[in-house]
């Protein structure tokens, strides 16, 4: 049967109109139940506290619970792989952090890519770390912390919350880029770590900003620089590494992230409500408070991010030839 050409017009004209309607249809829609948000570390951390405020927040301008879910388990790769294994229906969201973007190189038999499997929805925030000594070591500058250390080689040691963690990657970074030879300590946690560290037991630890930053402003522990490439606002007075060590930075990133192939019109829109909960001047005091930037921008920018903090911590892992514990 031949249409008329005005039908068949009209016809062709709202058949590729209807993918625009179906996604603007499905944007509008969404969250349709409860949304998930998987914390892959126990309750009580700096990554769940920002996934509690995100997920409070969020669940009163979307109009449905977003829940915290905690699935600790190897360095993040547990609660991780529950993200990538489900449903790309914007339901089920990651808490992402630096731990996912050494553990691709870390651990060498994983059930999965991060990069292809998990799609970049938006950064949340950047946290500094910070070099730090006990009173008593004769070091108060990272110049001369490093002169002793290298007058002192292999007699200082360093303590961090276990191999492959941000602080441990961090310090193998500063010992490539400064010669010095410094003994790594494993723990199991920071705050076995902070313990001996206080104790003297160890000499030096590259500490992520919210476990150090109460022990440093009660003299507990001696703040010789802050890693990021610019002073943090949490400790105005310290220097940055790079002010001694010409070109080091190093810093953990949260963000959140989906199931790969989760429609972009839902990704967008997360990403617009999260950056809004960024802008709001109590949840960026909140962050601050904890020693933390907040960072916002598109899911193109977080996934760049991503992508240069894995190539980056990849080549120090196999440099200094970590392993997983």
């Amino acid at each position: 049967m031949k249409l008329p050409r005005r039908r068949f017009l009209y016809l062709a004209a709202g058949a590729a109109a209807l993918p625009v309607t179906s996604r603007f249809a499905r944007a509008q829609t969404y969250p349709s139940r409860p949304v998930r948000i998987v914390v892959p570390f126990p309750a009580g951390g700096t990554s769940d506290i920002l996934a509690r405020l995100l997920g409070q927040w969020i669940s009163e301008r979307l109009g449905q619970p977003f829940v915290i879910e905690n699935r600790p388990g190897a360095a993040s790769n547990v609660g991780t792989e529950v993200v990538v294994r489900a449903p790309a229906d914007g339901h089920t969201l990651l808490l992402v952090t630096a731990s996912n973007m050494t553990n691709s190189t870390l651990y060498e038999k994983l059930n999965f890519n991060f990069i292809r499997d998990i799609a970049p929805v938006a950064s949340i925030n950047r946290v500094s770390l910070v070099m730090a000594v006990t009173p008593s070591f004769p070091a108060k500058t990272v110049s001369e912390f490093i002169a002793y250390a290298k007058a002192n080689s292999g007699k200082v040691s360093m303590a961090s919350a276990g191999n492959g963690s941000p602080g441990h990657v961090s310090g193998e970074l500063f010992k490539i880029m400064t010669g010095v030879n410094i003994v790594h300590v494993p723990y199991r946690g920071d705050s076995p770590a902070l313990t001996d560290l206080i104790a003297g037991q160890v000499q030096v630890m590259f500490g992520l900003m919210p476990s150090l930053i109460e022990h440093i402003k009660e003299g507990k522990l001696r703040a010789l620089a802050v890693t990021t490439a610019s002073r943090s606002d949490a400790l105005p007075n310290v220097p940055t590494v790079s002010d001694f060590v010409p070109g080091f930075e190093a810093s953990t990133w949260q963000g959140v992230g989906a199931p790969k192939n989760t429609p972009v019109e839902i990704i967008d829109k997360l990403n617009r409500e999260i950056n809004a909960f960024l802008a709001d001047p109590k949840i960026k005091t909140r962050i601050a408070d904890f020693g933390g930037t907040a960072v916002s921008g598109s899911p193109a920018d977080f996934g760049k991010v991503i992508a240069e903090e894995t190539e980056k911590w990849g080549k120090v892992i196999r440099s200094a030839n970590i392993r997983p514990e």
